[in-house]
């Protein structure tokens, strides 16, 4: 393998929108032997997971590694092809020496590296290790070590780390040419972040359409004017995780939650027109008569949320008119008639009975409609002479609140008194006043409620008489909200949202509701639809599976829009898994049948809890379970079924979402075993001779098929098998014979027999079992001449069950007998064995050999063979070995010098001497080997002390002193270092 790169990854999941981080520890993976399997157009997409930064970088420089590796005389161990270090971690580049003595240079980009916090250079015996502290993108680097003129090479990667998504996307709902932003936050500044649209890459090229922009840690995608080609789901991924969210964008629609309605105001009185529309950034303007109203001191102009207001102060009867509100940018026109009251009360005599001038009067009493917390006012045209005390009763069942107004007896409206055990409508807050005008009488509630509903009854009174007429008040307001929405029938995108109509409809009729959805983890909630849902359920649809949401919903009326509901029980889209696939009968018995299938194309992210099988007579609808519960395997043997009967199958697969579809059976199966002739598939390497050694251990499979279940018979030798030595075990489809550790008598012929009724099939096996040869016999020289020996043996008297396939002869000098190999797989039994050493004695041995190797002994001659000396014997005279012992000597002096003060200094000399002399370098008679300022080097006996960035403090006296065994030498010099002026 070219690059020996391990990553250790974290993966990151988010449930929901992937908030909810979990880490865990992932299989180590080699990204060189991915990229290099993998087609050149899956590069980027494999660089973007791994985190690979500079992936042009990375295979350009991979392209430089040698395959192999020239042998080094300088390396016994070289550098990896390639390390890779997680960003702000340590790595160690270590290689091993052949000479301990050698100098080491390491060089960076072919540039060498000095020493440093982040650099650290060991040498550990003889292995020379480059320690690089909290590596940074910067060390992502060639490296290099140098001995001499040899040089390793690496590459090291750094990787950074997975970045992760700290904040994720949200879903937006706008309307056509709204401007959107998606906002997304990571874990490092400056990270790669890829975005897509329903699985499309969105790219700079589109920048005429998307915006990408980038601020620290923030991501965003921006689309400026939004269509309905930009529904869809948006994806944000990095190396460390993802996070969708959808785009919904409506045409533009306005929704009038309550239109303007018309009114009849009297003199000096208030007049207010309200609407209340769905948008609340939606503006507008008012109109009188078509003509656009300015506001003033009269004539306010009010905007608050989604209500618009325009109210008129003291009417007049000029202010009669058709009033209008046109909402800006939309088709609306909301108009209402404002109607001036004018009461005009004819001469009545003196002492008339009072009156009241209602248009309905007796059973069928008036009724007043007003919204929830705007002001009740009415007014009731009377007469009378003298005037009339006027009492407002409200009635109920129990009792009456009662207020009274005599004008004759105060000049003021005052609060009347208590009569008849009724209790004053009047409250502590002053919301209830009775106003006494010239020709009528007014009752007014500041902020209507619900409690102030009811049948409000005046009464006249004066010494002429009395006269009572009944008022129907109703208050009507938003809906109550109604309770959470229950959420079924939960699919792979899409649910069933359910809700029951509020208690209370806010004393109008619901017109429909409006549903709204959001992630759990999120706090944007999302409005699904824009025309009012008449029914009870929606049907959701367009969500992310795997996702988890909630529900709320709105009810609507008239008057407005109620409160939303609490949220529904959080619930997460999935799917059912698909149909199992390729589901096939295996085999048959009289009682039974096996089945087996693959999993679904499709599973979904609830996984897979496993797998129901059912089994219905032909004829007939009921499936009844085949399994108790359900299993997880791929295969199932059903079993206790009645012969003959026919049979369908089928099998389901289960979810947490539910069931898929089933898998059925295309034809009926019929519960009977299937006669079938029985033969054995004897394997290839069975056909010929089987040879083993003593030892080894023997597993024969021997493959058949036949139906019912043949029977097996071994036997060997035409003698049955012994249990206790040989091993055999049997099933359906093959039969095993298992010898644990083989001996040379298991050898023979093996034969193995299925029997099915009167239908057999036989094969034969034959085994050998071999061991090691005896050594030969009766080895002998038969003949000695000039540099010649002539060797004659026998074969071995035990072959070792297997067939000699040559020898191996050997000789060994009488004075060291040291044997050394002459022939090896020798096939003759004779031989002669040349090129002998004259004036010496030698010996021979030979051993056998078969398939198992050679044998434990060799035969060895009884007698030598002695290569003669032709002529006068010489004798070799004897000489003094020479000492080449010698005392250190320097051969080149140390001369003095003067240097500059901040550039390196260099002092040299040369030296002699045996054994090789030990250095020391002194300054001033002190020792230097500690000091980190000096670096000493030798040479070939060149010596250098380099001292780095000399200093005036730096000048003095240098020794330099050679020791060995046989004595001493020492050289001086003088340094002087000089500051420039």
């Amino acid at each position: 393998m070219l690059l020996c790169i391990v990553l250790k990854f974290r993966s990151f999941l988010r449930s929901a929108n992937r908030s909810d981080a979990k880490t865990e520890s992932q299989p180590d993976v080699d990204v060189w032997e991915i990229l290099r399997n993998a087609p050149p157009s899956e590069y980027e997409k494999i660089a973007f997971q791994y985190g690979i930064t500079d992936l042009r970088g990375l295979l350009k420089r991979l392209k430089r590694i040698k395959k192999e590796e020239k042998k080094s005389t300088s390396f016994i161990k070289r550098l990896d092809p390639a390390y890779q270090v997680d960003k702000g971690q340590k790595i160690k580049l270590m290689v091993e020496l052949a000479n301990p003595d050698d100098e080491v240079k390491w060089l960076k980009n072919g540039q060498e590296i000095q020493v440093s916090g982040r650099y650290i250079f060991e040498a550990l015996g003889n292995k020379r290790v480059l320690t690089i502290n909290h590596c940074s993108l910067v060390d992502d680097a060639a490296y290099q070590c140098v001995v001499g003129d040899e040089k390793s090479f690496t590459e090291l990667f750094v990787r950074e780390p997975p970045i992760l998504i700290t904040h994720p996307l949200e879903d937006h709902v706008v309307m056509v040419g709204e401007r959107v932003e998606f906002e997304l936050e990571v874990s490092e500044e400056g990270a790669a972040v890829k975005w897509e649209k329903d699985g499309v890459e969105l790219t700079r090229e589109e920048a005429f359409k998307y915006r990408f922009k980038k601020d620290g840690k923030k991501h965003y995608l921006i689309i400026n004017e939004s269509n309905k080609d930009d529904n869809g789901h948006y994806k944000a991924q990095t190396s460390g995780g993802e996070s969708v969210a959808e785009l919904i964008v409506q045409e533009k629609k306005l929704e009038v939650y309550q239109s303007i309605a018309d009114l009849t105001v009297k003199a000096r009185d208030q007049a207010v027109f309200k609407c209340e529309v769905s948008d609340e950034n939606v503006k507008g303007i008012w109109l009188k008569n078509g003509k656009e109203m300015i506001p003033n001191e009269r004539i306010k102009i009010s905007h608050i949320g989604r209500i618009h207001k325009l109210t008129i102060d003291d009417v007049t009867p000029e202010d009669e008119a058709d009033y209008s509100f046109v909402p800006e940018g939309f088709a609306y026109n909301l108009s209402a008639h404002l109607k001036f009251l004018e009461i005009k009360i004819d001469f009545v005599p003196r002492q008339e009975p009072p009156k009241i001038h209602l248009d309905c009067r007796g059973q069928t009493p008036d009724t007043v409609i007003v919204v929830a917390g705007n002001k009740l006012r009415l007014d009731v045209p009377i007469s009378g002479d003298p005037v009339p005390t006027v009492i407002w009763q409200k009635v109920s069942k129990n009792k009456d609140m009662v207020v009274k107004n005599d004008r004759s007896a105060a000049p003021t409206d005052t609060i009347g008194e208590w009569s008849n055990d009724n209790k004053l409508l009047a409250d502590s807050e002053g919301r209830v006043h009775v106003e006494m005008l010239e020709d009528h009488c007014a009752f007014t509630i500041e902020g209507a409620e619900k409690e102030d509903e009811g049948v409000y009854r005046v009464t006249v009174k004066n010494p002429a008489g009395e006269d009572t007429a009944d008022i129907t008040v109703k208050v009507i307001d938003v809906p109550d909200p109604p309770e959470a929405p229950q959420i079924s029938n939960v699919g792979e995108d899409n649910c069933t949202v359910q809700w029951q109509p509020p208690k209370y409809d806010g004393g109008q009729p619901v017109l429909g509701y409006i549903l709204e959805r959001k992630k759990k983890k999120s706090y944007r909630w999302m409005r699904l639809n824009f025309d009012l849902l008449n029914d009870l359920s929606y049907e959701a649809k367009r969500m992310i599976e795997g996702v988890v949401y909630e529900m709320r919903v709105y009810a609507v009326n008239s008057v407005g829009m109620s409160r939303p509901s609490p949220a529904s029980e959080p619930f997460m889209p999935i799917a059912p898994p698909s149909e199992p696939t390729h589901f096939t009968v295996e085999d048959i018995s009289d009682t039974s049948v096996t089945l087996k299938w693959r999993p679904p194309e499709r599973v979904g992210a609830a996984g897979l809890d496993g797998y129901n099988i059912e089994y219905c007579k032909e004829g007939s609808t009921d499936w009844i379970p085949a399994l108790h519960g359900p299993t997880e395997r791929t295969t199932a043997l059903i079993k206790d079924l009645v012969t003959g009967e026919k049979l369908h199958f089928r099998v389901t697969a289960i979810n947490l979402a539910g069931t898929s579809q089933p898998a059925i059976t295309k034809e009926p199966i019929t519960i009977q075993e299937i006669l079938q002739r029985p033969k054995i598939w004897m394997p290839r390497n069975l056909r010929q001779t089987l040879m083993k050694k003593v030892g080894d251990t023997i597993n024969i499979v021997i493959p058949f098929q036949g139906k019912p279940r043949p029977k097996v018979i071994w036997t060997k030798d035409g003698q049955p098998l012994d249990s206790k030595e040989v091993a055999v075990r049997n099933s359906t489809t093959d039969t095993i014979l298992f010898i644990r550790k083989a001996e040379r008598h298991h050898s023979g012929t093996y034969e193995v027999e299925v029997q099915i009724e009167n239908m057999s099939d036989k094969v034969a096996i034959t085994m050998q079992i071999m061991d090691k040869p005896g050594p030969p016999q009766n080895v002998k020289i038969v003949d000695v001449w000039g540099f010649n020996a002539a060797l004659e043996w026998k074969p071995p008297q035990d072959d070792g069950n297997g067939q000699i396939t040559g020898y191996t002869v050997q000789k060994a000098d009488k004075k060291t007998m040291e044997w050394y190999t002459v022939f090896d797989h020798y096939r003759r039994t004779n031989c002669v064995v040349s090129d002998l050493i004259m004036g010496n004695e030698y010996y021979f041995r030979i051993f056998s050999e078969n398939l198992c190797g050679l044998s434990e002994n060799a035969a060895t001659t009884k007698n030598s063979a002695y290569i003669k000396k032709p002529g006068t014997d010489y004798k070799r005279p004897s000489y003094k070995q020479h000492d080449f012992s010698e005392v250190p000597k320097f051969t080149h002096p140390l001369p003095d010098r003067s240097v500059i003060a901040g550039y390196n200094a260099t002092l040299s000399c040369a030296v002699r001497g045996s054994p090789k002399p030990k250095i020391f370098w002194f300054k001033n008679r002190m020792d230097l080997s500690g000091d980190a300022k000096y670096r000493m080097f030798s040479k070939h006996g060149v010596l250098t002390l380099e001292i780095r960035k000399p200093s005036p403090f730096d000048a003095g006296l240098y020794t330099c002193k050679a020791v060995n065994e046989c004595g001493e030498a020492e050289i001086e010099c003088r340094l002087d270092v000089r500051v420039p002026q």
